[in-house]
């Protein structure tokens, strides 16, 4: 059996996808009217900018974006704002993983920009939980509904392909067992996603009104 390359969370990287500030959560559309979508999907990519600039454990993070502005507000944050028109979520998040390697990522923690609780020691404690697995690792954050994928860790980079979208906690942990890595599953504030005006009613509840 091939060994699976060791675990290596010296030089994490950050990806944050997102398809644009003004095209991104258009479920919400029917709780919030444009303006409003836009302020709230702006004020939660600048708290996820702000926690992986923050988070001891992350050296750099790209965003990869269809949008040159939410580019330009990576860029504001000290992130690279990395503009794809990959076609599909998957592939720019590839995209923006071998940009990271580029840099010299040794391990990716791919966030999306829709988790209000994310903070800095949210983002170093998955970090931590990755730490002292023996061969390659993968973290997964499910989220609130044990279906999705809030957060996924991967160390070496390349060693599963993100599987975003339904049932990706499934298909991420099946990835996992298949590339013979460790996985481990962390649960936390990075549980709670937006998608829905429930999502958000839920995200206030619990953290307050989402203004930045």
């Amino acid at each position: 059996m091939e060994l699976v390359p060791a675990a290596d969370l010296s030089h994490l990287w950050a990806v944050v996808p997102i398809r644009g500030l003004e095209t991104a959560k258009t479920r919400l559309g029917e709780g919030l009217d444009p303006e409003e979508r836009l302020e709230l999907v702006t004020s939660l990519l600048r708290r996820t900018l702000r926690a992986a600039r923050d988070a001891a454990a992350i050296e750099g993070t790209v965003v990869v974006t269809m949008d040159p502005a939410a580019a330009g507000l990576a860029k504001s944050y000290g992130a690279i704002g990395l503009v794809e028109r990959a076609p599909g979520l998957n592939p720019a998040i590839e995209a923006g993983r071998s940009l990271a390697v580029a840099r010299g990522a040794t391990a990716i923690l791919i966030l999306p920009a829709d988790i209000p609780g994310v903070a800095p020691a949210a983002l170093d404690a998955v970090a931590g939980r990755a730490r002292g697995q023996g061969g390659g690792v993968v973290v997964v954050v499910p989220d609130q509904h044990g279906a999705g994928t809030n957060a996924l860790l991967v160390s070496p980079p390349g060693l599963i392909a993100p599987h975003f979208g339904e049932d990706s906690r499934q298909a991420h942990a099946a990835a996992a067992r298949q590339a013979g890595a460790a996985l481990v599953e962390v649960g936390g504030p990075l549980s709670l996603d937006v998608d829905t005006p429930a999502d958000l009613l839920a995200a206030e509840s619990a953290i307050g009104a989402l203004d930045g």
